[in-house]
């Protein structure tokens, strides 16, 4: 194996692992490690490649998926994500254990959930040993949120906001309570005219006025700050009036009509 795949890695790593990394220089050397597994034959694994190699690259796949959700670049770290499956799976009698494995793979189906793709979490499921999805902490967590989900709780989604560890997790979790919380924005538009304002920040969990005032502005809701009231309906100008004096009137006429006929 060529010594300049190591190298990279252990530079990558160090960099990405300093106290303040820098996010450009990581992918200037993601980019000449990528330049190397090819020239290996590790970016496309298969068993004929060397072991070492292999060992390698998935190393600098991992820290490759760790700098996208750094960058919010989640389309990369989608990508990255299916580049390490032949590596965690096709390869995993072939390979140790990777430590991050179940890390990165808890971290890819919060993403899953935080985009509302239910069906790709499940199928992410079925790859999974079944014994690592009630005692591994990173798919556990991932599973007991899809749970709350199913069962309509977000309060206790919210709820683990406490136990979220690492910058990663949380930025997915953050886009995840952000769904939720356009989701209950728009049945609350459905079921109530207006709100008082603490129950409507409670209601769509945030913390402080200002952030409700924000979030009624993207919505494009009416505050009354007097009242300490959120509205939800529409300005007059863009209601639609139903006739109904007339609709009533018709529908009398139609069926009178039909016993007539009959």
């Amino acid at each position: 194996m060529s010594q300049n795949l190591p190298a990279l890695r252990d530079q990558l790593k160090a960099e990405l692992h300093a106290s303040s990394p820098n996010l450009q220089k990581c992918n200037q050397l993601l980019v000449q490690s990528k330049m190397a597994m090819i020239q290996l034959g590790a970016y496309t694994p298969s068993a004929q490649t060397d072991p070492n190699a292999l060992v390698v690259a998935r190393e600098i796949l991992e820290m490759g998926a760790y700098h996208s959700v750094r960058v919010k670049d989640i389309s990369s770290f989608e990508r990255y994500i299916a580049q390490l499956h032949p590596y965690y799976h096709d390869l995993g009698s072939v390979l140790p254990p990777s430590p991050q494995m179940y890390p990165l793979i808890g971290l890819n189906l919060l993403r899953l959930l935080s985009q509302n793709r239910l069906s790709d979490f499940h199928t992410s499921l079925e790859t999974i040993d079944p014994e690592q999805l009630q005692t591994n902490q990173y798919i556990k967590q991932a599973v007991d949120l899809e749970q709350f989900l199913m069962e309509g709780s977000y309060n206790k989604v919210w709820s683990t906001r406490s136990t979220v560890q690492g910058e990663e997790f949380m930025f997915f979790y953050d886009i995840l309570i952000n769904t939720i919380r356009k989701e209950i924005a728009s049945c609350s538009e459905k079921a109530y005219d207006s709100l008082p304002l603490q129950d409507a920040g409670t209601l769509l969990f945030l913390k402080n006025t200002q952030e409700l005032l924000d979030f009624a502005n993207e919505q494009g809701w009416k505050v009354n700050p007097a009242e300490q009231v959120v509205y939800f309906g529409a300005d007059d100008k863009d209601a639609v009036e139903i006739p109904q004096e007339q609709i009533i009137t018709r529908t009398l006429a139609y069926a009178r009509e039909l016993e007539r006929i009959v």
